[in-house]
């Protein structure tokens, strides 16, 4: 794993890890005195933290916090290692994300982001991301599902997810890990904030065939858009190209089932999962 970037400069992460074994070797504490006074999480973890070789959770960033007494710094580095997972083309739309009053995704072969399961994500990343690490992956799939964490708040974003029927068709972790992921789709789907839909195949061709498109619409009204492929991404803030990319999500929208009819083809996917998964 680099730990330090080209430019040289020490990476969030590295960083986190030298405050954390600073702050401990200050109180006189090994790793397992430390372990035992954060309740129990393992020295080895801790180790892994203070080496920049793995990123600690919240809960025990929260609780290394409040046991240095330390302000948050701790917390705040996570958060800056944590835009670190985001490519820099994305970054300022995703920084912006939970300000939105309303996110509209449109995806061709996965299952939208904020509506994955952990196990889906999981998946998802080993299959995308080769040679990364185990932690790195969980690091990755911990850091999603903070972000889902906007659907629910008292007063969440309003969510427009369309999907490509190819996201349902793609068999991502096998017959039970899709059967969960769309028992999942179908209770997010009743919620009076988020609105899914499906393009079926039936529909032919579409605007954005291959590739993903995410609009933010801040509460000034600006909306921020990132278009993604497999491989690369391109963030858009020009009014007149947002409003083409928002031109071609009305068009993959009109071409959709509607709200009903996609969470009729979502079920009868669930049941054809349910079914291989007890054959």
């Amino acid at each position: 794993m680099e730990l330090n970037r080209e430019d040289g400069k020490l990476t969030p992460r590295v960083r986190l890890g030298r405050r954390l074994r600073r702050l401990r070797e200050r109180r006189g504490l090994s790793l397992r005195q430390l372990s035992e006074r954060v309740g129990g999480y393992s020295h080895s973890y801790l180790g892994r933290v203070e080496l920049g070789e793995q990123l600690p959770s919240e809960a025990l960033v929260n609780t290394l916090d409040e046991f240095f007494d330390v302000d948050g710094v701790l917390a705040e580095l996570l958060e800056l290692a944590h835009d670190t997972m985001i490519p820099d083309y994305s970054r300022k739309a995703f920084n912006k994300e939970p300000q939105a009053e309303r996110v509209q995704v449109f995806n061709s072969s996965v299952v939208p982001g904020l509506l994955q399961t952990p196990e889906y994500m999981r998946a998802a990343f080993q299959r995308v991301l080769l040679g990364e690490s185990e932690e790195q992956i969980a690091e990755r799939v911990a850091f999603r599902v903070k972000r889902q964490r906007i659907l629910d708040r008292q007063e969440p974003p309003y969510y427009w997810g369309i999907m490509d029927e190819s996201a349902l068709k793609r068999q991502i972790g096998g017959a039970q890990c899709m059967t969960v992921q769309i028992q999942h789709l179908l209770q997010l789907a009743v919620r009076p904030c988020v609105t899914v839909q499906v393009l079926p195949f039936g529909r032919g061709g579409h605007p954005m065939m291959g590739g993903s498109l995410t609009l933010h619409t801040l509460p000034d009204g600006a909306t921020i858009a990132v278009v993604e492929s497999f491989d690369s991404g391109e963030p858009v803030e020009s009014p007149r190209r947002v409003l083409e990319l928002t031109q071609k999500f009305d068009t993959a929208r009109s071409l959709a089932l509607t709200e009903d009819e996609s969470l009729d083809l979502i079920r009868a996917y669930a049941k054809e999962y349910a079914d291989e998964d007890d054959s």
